[in-house]
C-alpha cells in the first residue's frame, strides 16, 4: 500500500513560515496542519503569532484553537489529533501541509514514535522536587539514568525533564530505548523544506516580532488568560515572561528566551536529514521551496 503524501514547511520562529505557508497551500492546493504545541489553545492568538481569521478563511487551517488553555496536552494527544486531519485532508484529495517550529510535534505525527502512559502522582512528585531542587539538578538526575535522552533536553526544561523520568519511573526502561528516534522513518510519503535566514537578520526579526507583539496587547492577553490557563499554556514563550519577568525587563526577556528558542529549533530540524534547506531571503523562494514540495 503507498504512503499518503505529505509536504512540511519548518524552522524557527520567526523565520517567515507563515507568509510562505498560506502562499504554498494556495500554489499546491494544500490546507495547512499546524505543527505548534502552544497555538491548540484558545485565546492564546497575540503570544504564539496565531494566523489571522483572514487567512484562516483563505486556507484552511487545523489543529488552531482546539483546546481551552486549562487544558494540558499531551504530545501523544497531539500525535492523534495530527494524524485524524492528515487522513481527513488527503481524503479530500488536498495535500496536508504540517507547518511549525515545534520539531517534537512534528516527529511525533509523522514518525512511528510511541508514548507512554502519565502518572499524575509520579509527575507531581517529580515536578516538586524540580521546584525544590531547581530544573538543573532534577537534569543531573536524568543524566545519571539516561545520558541520551539528558543529551536531547536543555537543563533548564523541567518540563521535558520531569517527563523523561517519569517514563523511565513507569516503564523501568531509559526515556531514550524508542530506537525510532534514530531512524527518520515516516509513516508518511514526507517531503520536508526548512528555512533558514543570516543569524543577525533572523534576531532582528525575532526583535520586530516581539515589538508588535508587545504593541498588540500580549500583556493584557496573558492578563485575561491567567485564571484559565494550566501549567503547559504557563510555559509559553511569551506568556511566561510576562507571568514573571519585571515590566521594565519584559520586552528583553522575550526576546531574549526567544533567540535561545530559536537556536534550539534549529538545532532539533538540523539534525533531521530528510529536512532540505532554503533561504527565506531568496527572492524565489515561493518558485523554489514550491518546486521542491511538487517534487
Amino acid at each position: 500500500m503507498s504512503k499518503t503524501r505529505v509536504a512540511a514547511l519548518v524552522g524557527p520562529t520567526a523565520v517567515g513560515k507563515t507568509d510562505l505557508s498560506l502562499q504554498l497551500a494556495e500554489r499546491l492546493n494544500a490546507e495547512i496542519v499546524s505543527v505548534d504545541s502552544m497555538q491548540v489553545y484558545e485565546g492564546m492568538d497575540i503570544g504564539t503569532a496565531k494566523v489571522s481569521p483572514e487567512d484562516q478563511a483563505r486556507v484552511p487551517h487545523h489543529l488552531l484553537d482546539i483546546r481551552p488553555p486549562g487544558h494540558d496536552l499531551t504530545v501523544a494527544e497531539f500525535q492523534s489529533l495530527a494524524r485524524t486531519a492528515i487522513e481527513e485532508i488527503s481524503t479530500r484529495g488536498k495535500l496536508p501541509l504540517l507547518v511549525g517550529g515545534s520539531g517534537l510535534y512534528l516527529r511525533a505525527v509523522i514518525d512511528e514514535l510511541e508514548f507512554p502512559a502519565r502518572s499524575l502522582e509520579v509527575r507531581e512528585a517529580l515536578e516538586f522536587e524540580a521546584e525544590k531542587l531547581g530544573a538543573e539538578a532534577l537534569h543531573e538526575r536524568l543524566r545519571e539514568v539516561d545520558p541520551k535522552a539528558a543529551a536531547r533536553i536543555e537543563p533548564g526544561n523541567a518540563r521535558r525533564t520531569v517527563r523523561a523520568l517519569e517514563v523511565i519511573e513507569l516503564t523501568g526502561r531509559p526515556f531514550s530505548e524508542n530506537d525510532a528516534w534514530e531512524r527518520y522513518e515516516s509513516i508518511y510519503d514526507v517531503t520536508i523544506a526548512g528555512l533558514t535566514r543570516d543569524r543577525s537578520d533572523l534576531y532582528a526579526r525575532v526583535g520586530q516580532r516581539v515589538d508588535k507583539m508587545l504593541e498588540r496587547g500580549l500583556v493584557d492577553e496573558v492578563k485575561r488568560l491567567e485564571p484559565k490557563m494550566g501549567r503547559t499554556a504557563r510555559q509559553a514563550l511569551g506568556y511566561r515572561q510576562v507571568l514573571e519577568s519585571e515590566p521594565k525587563a519584559l520586552r528583553d526577556d522575550i526576546v531574549r528566551a526567544t533567540k535561545r528558542f530559536a537556536r534550539r529549533q534549529e538545532s532539533w530540524f538540523k539534525s533531521d536529514p530528510r529536512v532540505n534547506w532554503f533561504d527565506a531571503a531568496e527572492p524565489d523562494l515561493l518558485e523554489r521551496v514550491a518546486a521542491y514540495l511538487e517534487g
